[in-house]
């Protein structure tokens, strides 16, 4: 049921030019979207606070999100506050899983030129997110907060070290960090992308491989958009380092929804369901590596 005051709050906005119509956007598994139409047009309102358990903060997303804009990957920031985001309503296709697949390709450009432009245009502080670092601080989350499945946190540590240890130097460069298919957009023309509550200063591995898992590509589509991001084709020393990275991105969003189940009630997500499917994931992308690799490798 849509909380009256949150209603009250979106209208009471002042970027809006006379009567509105309010409709919820579905989708989010940590915030609240809402589709907002007046005499100017549309508008999408996104709401959410600070979560530090996520190392997430909506300043920095702000920033991040006229970044994007002002680089050309992103809509427009048209108006925040604390804890509200208001974006020009982009008229395109949301990609689902078959849609990342079947674009592997333009996908890995689009990252290559996401990954090279955006350090022109981000400011302040920088933020680096290293999906090693994260799987560490949320075991410490869970341990902490008595996750129902703080048994198997020395398993994964374990399994996170080895994967960190299977990564190739790569240049740092800046990252979305949450490439969920979702959140790449088509209009038609070129792809955009929206949502960027984890962006910061990485290598450009967790992305590309990140985009792979979530998408649940197979090795040839997985392969296209490895060559495409990186600009070359990868020796085998990469393509190992890019599998294990596809495993360190689904042991992240397994411990993601772990630490929600403990922080965050948002209506409508099951959080243990969506443990359930990452860690069955993560299960078959391991099985998938030690076949390739061997089982002394993570």
């Amino acid at each position: 049921m849509t909380d009256p005051a949150t209603l009250d709050r979106i209208r009471a906005l002042p970027c809006f030019s006379g009567p509105i119509d309010i409709a919820p956007l579905s989708g989010g598994l940590s915030n609240e979207n809402w589709l907002v139409t007046d005499a100017a047009g549309r508008h999408v309102v996104r709401l959410g606070r600070d979560f530090p358990f996520h190392h997430v903060d909506r300043a920095r997303e702000v920033m991040t999100a006229r970044a994007a804009h002002a680089a050309g990957f992103g809509p427009r920031v048209e108006y925040s506050e604390p804890g509200i985001m208001v974006s020009a309503f982009l008229d395109a296709k949301t990609f689902s899983a078959a849609d990342v697949r079947a674009n592997a390709g333009r996908i890995g450009s689009l990252l290559r030129d996401f990954h090279a432009t955006m350090p022109h245009h981000v400011a302040g502080a920088g933020f680096m997110f290293w999906v090693f670092h994260v799987i560490r601080d949320y075991a410490r989350t869970l341990r902490s907060g008595g996750s129902r499945m703080t048994d198997r946190l020395p398993h994964w540590l374990e399994l996170s070290d080895a994967l960190e240890a299977a990564q190739c130097p790569l240049p740092i460069v800046f990252g979305h960090n949450d490439l969920l298919p979702a959140n790449f957009l088509d209009d038609g023309h070129k792809l955009w992308l929206i949502d960027f509550e984890y962006a910061g200063f990485s290598t450009a591995m967790f992305d590309i491989a990140g985009a792979a898992s979530n998408a649940e590509m197979d090795p040839d589509e997985a392969a296209i958009l490895l060559e495409a991001a990186l600009g070359y084709a990868p020796d085998p020393a990469m393509t190992r380092a890019f599998h294990a990275m596809q495993c360190a991105s689904l042991l992240r969003e397994t411990l993601w929804s772990l630490v929600s189940e403990l922080h965050l009630d948002a209506p409508g997500v099951d959080y243990q369901a969506y443990t359930a499917e990452n860690l069955a994931r993560l299960d078959t992308a391991l099985e998938h590596y030690h076949s390739t690799y061997g089982k002394t490798s993570p």
